[in-house]
């Protein structure tokens, strides 16, 4: 992209899309590692379900976290690729579009995809969590 792609708000703008159409890839620490949660651009997670769901209390993945854990640096983070797996939740809403699209590891790359491909390729789980 000509600019940068960091929010979802500058994505969408980008693409030419609605904001609920761009996955945010939402890291949380939990333990030793993270917890991934495929978000809706325009919907923010609710840290009490995400625990529910991770079955663990989460934290905010510092940028030293997220670099660690998936290779990528915050604001460029693919939902796919990582450098150690993490369980992956997606967002109900992402489901509702034909494509939507996801950073692809750089503030100024971005990918389109079907959600049913995003949820395969990522092994993510369907939940309410926003």
């Amino acid at each position: 992209m000509p600019g940068e792609t960091r929010t979802a708000a500058q994505a969408a703008e980008a693409v030419g899309c609605q904001i609920d159409q761009i996955a945010k890839s939402i890291l949380f620490g939990c333990g030793d590692g993270c917890a991934l949660f495929l978000t809706a651009g325009g919907n923010q997670v609710d840290a009490a379900k995400a625990s529910a769901l991770a079955g663990a209390a989460l934290t905010r993945a510092d940028a030293d976290t997220v670099r660690r854990i998936t290779g990528f640096a915050i604001g460029g983070v693919s939902p796919v690729g990582h450098k150690t797996p993490s369980p992956i939740w997606i967002d109900h809403r992402l489901m509702e579009f034909d494509v939507v699209w996801a950073a692809a590891g750089t503030p100024r790359h971005v990918f389109p995809i079907k959600p049913s491909d995003l949820q395969r390729i990522t092994g993510a789980e369907p939940a309410d969590f926003v």
